[in-house]
């Protein structure tokens, strides 16, 4: 496909082309606003958003801060403002809380919605009738396309070395069969870790990067102090793939299964069903500290503010675009080749 088609607008109001992936438990409001705030797309699971039988709905009390400090900081840094936020919903028939949800993020506007394991055309719908854009995940080239035919506007491609639900196959062979029928926004998730690896995300055909694991080791993540010291520890040899956490294929840490007491051939033994109306503390208890990753867990070398680790990135970013300039002098276009 030889010709892109622009950006929407909510995704072209960042200073760099990423997006900050929706971590199950880990991302909160401290998090998303910083992502927010440094000038990349910050995101969160609505249902990281938990609260106890009739307490105050915590969805609520998440989106009105995040809002609220959003616009204040606009309004205070009208040269630098904060890129848009986006809410992850986990579109699948056990989570009894989508409707309810989905009704909240609707009336409180949210720009960008991040839908993952099925694609609904009534989600896709109550997204767009509050002006925002859906992005959906897929492993596939046959799941891109249903979840455009079901309405989404854009598709994240989790390819291979992804941390948490992961892909299979390699973004060069995923990008590509995606790009071959589909000119909308793409996004890529598989071990971006640095500004080298979000251009060559661009290169291949991605539009933007799609980074999760490095912001486990944050300073505002709710993430074990444990768990970000074992992906500043970790490499990409310590990655581990598995169905038998949450009965889909994920990457995780292999130290954490030693540390919890058991091994990943105990937990595929047992078996498990997925369920998003479970929640994690109702799992055997071992499990709890089971964690995931990424495969490019071997770039993380401190626990970092967010603005810090986004600085980092945008930097090396700045560098890859630097260094692909002289290799381009190099090795210009020579000639017309036969079509």
């Amino acid at each position: 496909m030889s010709r892109r088609a622009q950006l929407p607008a909510a995704l072209r109001a960042t200073r760099l082309p990423m997006v900050g992936a929706p971590l199950f438990i880990i991302s909160n409001p401290d998090l998303v606003i910083a992502q927010c705030k440094a000038g990349i797309i910050g995101s969160f699971p609505a249902l990281n958003a938990r609260e106890a039988p009739g307490e105050p709905v915590m969805l609520e009390a998440w989106l009105k801060r995040i809002t609220e400090e959003l616009d204040r900081h606009n309004q205070a840094n009208p040269d630098t403002p904060a890129a848009p936020f986006a809410v992850n919903q986990i579109v699948h028939k056990t989570n009894a809380r989508l409707e309810r949800d989905v009704e909240i993020c609707a009336r409180w506007k949210v720009p960008v919605w991040i839908t993952s394991l099925g694609a609904r055309v009534d989600v896709n719908e109550a997204a767009h009738a509050a002006g925002g854009i859906v992005l959906h995940d897929v492993i596939n080239d046959r799941f891109a396309r249903k979840a455009i035919d079901k309405g989404a506007d854009g598709l994240i491609a989790v390819a291979a070395g992804a941390g948490g639900h992961t892909g299979a196959q390699s973004p060069f062979a995923l990008l590509h069969e995606i790009r071959a029928w589909f000119d909308g926004p793409v996004l890529l998730s598989g071990a971006i870790a640095t500004g080298g690896a979000l251009l060559a995300a661009q290169a291949a055909g991605a539009d933007m990067g799609y980074v999760g694991t490095p912001f486990i080791a944050t300073t505002e993540a709710n993430a074990d102090a444990r768990y970000k010291q074992m992906i500043v520890d970790a490499r990409a040899e310590d990655i581990v793939a598995t169905a038998g956490v949450t009965g889909v294929t994920g990457n995780y840490l292999r130290p954490s299964f030693e540390n919890a007491g058991t091994t990943v051939e105990e937990i595929e033994a047992v078996g498990t069903q997925m369920s998003f109306g479970k929640a994690r503390e109702e799992r055997p208890k071992a499990w709890k500290h089971i964690w995931g990753a990424g495969q490019g867990v071997g770039a993380v070398e401190a626990v970092v503010p967010a603005a810090e680790l986004i600085a980092r990135i945008g930097r090396e970013y700045a560098e890859a675009q630097a260094r692909m300039r002289r290799i381009l002098s190099d090795w210009p276009a020579r000639g017309d080749w036969p079509a």
